[in-house]
């Protein structure tokens, strides 16, 4: 029997976490205000570390790139759910839906590997600093971030493609704040058992791998750190250190949960919640989190203010 998809023509329904919240109001307002933390903070940090030249290395050229992802990922999703949220109306089309989940994809996994390849830039500049400008030369640099966003955009356009090839004829209502995988396969009216084993299988590749890797270049720190003579540079290692180990803990926590627990341990109350924390949450807390206990960056946002002042006010 052809069931065809009938939900070409009229799209689909995002349910989200607005709707079904005790205080809708107050939830949209909490979500605002971190949208536009996370706006102003990515913003304010892309801008300082591509204005002052002293940042132009490679460990912030990688952080540069993780606040570009964190900016555009609560984009694709935050505007619309607050959009939807106002007007009453939560429809989205069939071509959206499969656009948002591409997107959402592409920068989910593409900050995955980024967040590896950061790893090993902390390993590299504490264990081996001689060999800091040979192993993380600006060309290698470039090529983990290339690296990053090709890989992640070919998983999601693979992924994206096969589950909008599914009939979708049991609901258009989406239980969830995006359109991801888990939630929209609920709704296909054929079996996706293997697909969502396929899913299960990369979910656990694109997650795992990276996080291996993370986890190989902070034990090896660890052991450099205990060893170093200097209280002021084990201090200073261990801050820096300490920043991307907590982004690291929210990132793949949602993460691992969403993509790698069998889907018999999800609700949809659960996944929204989660789906909050890491399309709007965790992007507004990145940048602060890296910025405000780095002296480096920190002095140069003051350098980059105090040159905007001389120049709107030159008799400041």
């Amino acid at each position: 029997m052809d069931h065809g998809n009938s939900t070409l023509g009229s799209g689909f329904i995002l349910m989200g976490i607005l709707k079904d919240s005790e205080s809708p109001e107050l939830l949209c307002a909490i979500i605002t205000i971190l949208y536009m933390l996370a706006l102003t903070s990515n913003g304010l940090l892309l801008l300082v570390i591509t204005m002052d030249t002293r940042l132009h290395v490679p460990m912030y050229l990688l952080l540069g790139q993780l606040s570009l992802m964190d900016l555009l990922f609560t984009s694709v999703v935050t505007p619309k759910a607050l959009v939807d949220f106002l007007r009453s109306e939560n429809t989205i089309s069939f071509g959206g839906c499969a656009l948002q989940m591409f997107l959402a994809l592409t920068l989910g996994g593409a900050e995955d590997l980024l967040l590896a390849f950061m790893a090993y830039d902390r390993y590299v500049a504490i264990c081996h600093p001689l060999n800091y400008m040979v192993l993380m030369s600006t060309r290698v640099c470039w090529l983990m971030v290339a690296t990053s966003w090709v890989l992640a955009s070919l998983n999601a356009l693979g992924h994206t493609l096969y589950t909008m090839h599914f009939p979708f004829c049991m609901s258009r209502k989406i239980s969830h704040l995006l359109c991801e995988i888990p939630p929209l396969l609920k709704l296909a009216c054929a079996d996706t058992s293997i697909y969502e084993l396929m899913v299960y299988v990369t979910g656990v590749t694109f997650l795992l791998l990276p996080l291996s890797v993370i986890v190989a270049s902070y034990t090896l720190i660890l052991f450099t750190v205990l060893h170093m003579p200097s209280n002021e540079g084990r201090q200073k290692a261990l801050v820096t250190c300490s920043s991307h180990l907590t982004v690291v803990g929210m990132f793949y926590g949602a993460a691992t949960f969403m993509y790698v627990l069998p889907s018999s341990l999800h609700s949809p109350k659960q996944d929204n919640i989660i789906s909050v924390f890491y399309t709007i949450v965790t992007p507004a807390l990145n940048p602060l989190i890296y910025s405000l206990r780095n002296k480096e960056v920190m002095g140069a946002l003051r350098r980059v203010m105090g040159k905007y002042m001389l120049r709107t006010h030159p008799t400041f």
